[in-house]
């Protein structure tokens, strides 16, 4: 039997690096000592619409993990990193994407590493061993399992944040029925008294708690939220048409960012093209097939991207918005309307 043995658990993490995660740490399954914290931020209404995440099965099981997988006695936490370096020196003065939705859809490309992970968990053990994996799949309260594993500290910004690598990785995780000895908890907090992320993020959303309002989050507005963009935080969107990165544009740890992990280097080319906001039905499924923009669907994508260039734009877009203000989602044509209306204003066409 294998299980506690120091050098399965090192030769686990020499394969993950491999892999390509640039960090792996082992904790217990033991319940999160934080859940409180999670529970106050769901009473405060602070997931929005994120109705899933207030349900009681799913309240069940992050608050004990062995309630995923009642035989689970270690969890492997792991990184891997999506920083594109030169994406992050961007302005925000024209529709852009969140970094780590620059290059393909993370879940295909990190779910088959961390099977195979689990099958050299088991060549190694010797027998089929009980697992679970996710990567932002999974009722689990991912970051605070991250930190008790050795791999950053829970920032301001809520973001895990790792002194060597920043903040720009993709957390995952693999419940394993197989006995290893945990690491230990990340020691300290580095944000010190930096207040670069709250002083940055144009929508206030960051809490004292190091918790966000989901409600004010751009990442949030454009992407799960699926109706109208509140009118008084169109504005603060500025150009993000998917996601935000303000608050780790700003983050001093960014600069020990690594490079991204190959399957994740950009492959959707900045500025976005205004002209988007004529995709079809079928040239929008095509062209983010495998991209983690589908998850806002067409009509939200183009709803954040008429908000976008409402922001950012010059009167050359208004034809592109006026034919936008047409279209067959009335999502997209109300949106497309408020955006010509700020041009025109901006612009001094009235």
């Amino acid at each position: 039997m294998l299980s506690n043995n120091p050098k399965l658990k090192q030769a686990i993490k020499d394969k993950a690096r491999q892999l390509g995660f640039i960090l792996a740490g082992v904790t217990s399954p033991d319940p999160p000592a934080h859940y409180n914290v999670f529970e106050t931020w769901l009473e405060r209404g602070h997931h929005g619409a994120m109705d899933y995440l207030a349900s009681e099965r799913n309240r069940i099981r992050r608050a004990d993990p062995r309630q995923i997988l009642p035989e689970c006695q270690s969890i492997l936490v792991l990184a891997l990193p999506y920083s594109p370096h030169s994406e992050f020196k961007i302005q925000n003065s024209e529709p852009r994407i969140a970094a780590y939705a620059l290059g393909g859809d993370y879940h295909e490309v990190i779910a088959p590493r961390l099977r195979q992970i689990v099958q050299f968990v088991e060549e190694q053990a010797g027998h089929p061993v009980p697992n679970r994996y996710y990567t932002d799949t999974g009722p689990i309260l991912e970051r605070e399992l991250a930190q008790r594993a050795g791999l950053g500290w829970v920032g301001r910004n809520s973001m895990l944040i790792n002194p060597r690598a920043g903040s720009t990785f993709l957390l995952a995780e693999i419940l394993l029925g197989i006995e290893l000895e945990p690491d230990d908890p990340f020691p300290t907090d580095h944000c010190g008294t930096c207040t670069r992320c709250l002083d940055a993020c144009p929508t206030h959303c960051i809490l004292p708690d190091r918790t966000l309002d989901a409600r004010r989050c751009i990442s949030y507005l454009t992407i799960e939220n699926k109706g109208e963009i509140p009118e008084d935080l169109r504005e603060p969107v500025g150009g993000w048409a998917f996601g935000c990165d303000i608050c780790q544009q700003v983050c001093p740890w960014n600069r020990f960012s690594p490079p991204a992990d190959p399957a994740l280097e950009p492959s959707i080319p900045l500025p976005i093209p205004t002209d988007d906001l004529l995709l079809l039905s079928s040239e929008f499924n095509q062209r983010f097939k495998r991209s983690p923009v589908k998850r806002a669907k067409r009509r939200g994508y183009l709803r954040n991207l008429a908000v976008a260039v409402g922001n950012t734009g010059t009167e050359k877009d208004l034809p592109v918005l006026e034919q936008a203000a047409q279209d067959e989602e009335p999502l997209v044509r109300e949106h497309a309307k408020w955006a010509m209306d700020k041009l025109i204003r901006r612009s001094g066409l009235q």
